[in-house]
């Protein structure tokens, strides 16, 4: 069982410097710092909520509260559970790297960035099927930026992906409970 573990965090490493370095170049040490930035995202998010409440109706207004409700399950599940359990070094921790940004200190399993932003973007895929083609695009480069920058491995981005799914369409499954889609 060991070895299959070892094996895997190889391919994981391996992976990680392939995009870290290889795929590295001017375009990407670019965009991927403005793309990965908290400030940036956050942003982004208040536009998004801003929009919203000015057009949106009553039921998307309470898409809201869920959204808020979907990003601290997100995070919490990602910064305050599985990061102290699973406490594994940041790749700018630990290895020879390309760093964009700076390396933070805390754990890298699983990507909060990535769990956060799947979470919604599986969240308002349900409440709002049209937003999928554009939030779901933009997490996936969102989470890929970690890597590029230096901060996350691949498995952190795909583990932080799964939580932010299952709990982005957990949310909604009861957002819809709540507040049915009106006939059309």
């Amino acid at each position: 069982m060991l070895d299959v573990v070892q094996w895997l965090v190889s391919i994981d490493q391996s992976l990680f410097i392939f995009i870290n370095q290889t795929l590295a170049n001017p375009v990407t040490d670019f965009f991927m710092p403005l793309v990965t930035a908290d400030s940036h995202l956050r942003v982004f998010y208040a536009l998004c909520m801003m929009v919203i409440l000015w057009k949106g109706d009553r039921r998307l207004r309470y898409a809201l509260i869920f959204s808020l409700i979907t990003l601290v399950i997100t995070d919490q599940l990602s910064s305050s559970i599985f990061k102290p359990l699973l406490a594994r070094p940041r790749p700018c921790q630990s290895l020879n790297i390309h760093l964009l940004v700076s390396c933070g200190a805390g754990f890298s399993l699983p990507s909060s960035h990535a769990a956060n932003l799947f979470g919604q973007a599986f969240l308002f895929r349900a409440i709002i099927p049209r937003t999928a083609k554009f939030l779901i695009p933009l997490a996936i480069v969102v989470a890929l930026s970690r890597i590029f920058v230096g901060v996350h491995y691949p498995f952190d981005i795909l583990v932080g992906s799964v939580i932010g799914l299952l709990a982005g369409t957990a949310v909604a499954g009861t957002f819809m409970k709540m507040f049915p889609e009106k006939a059309k």
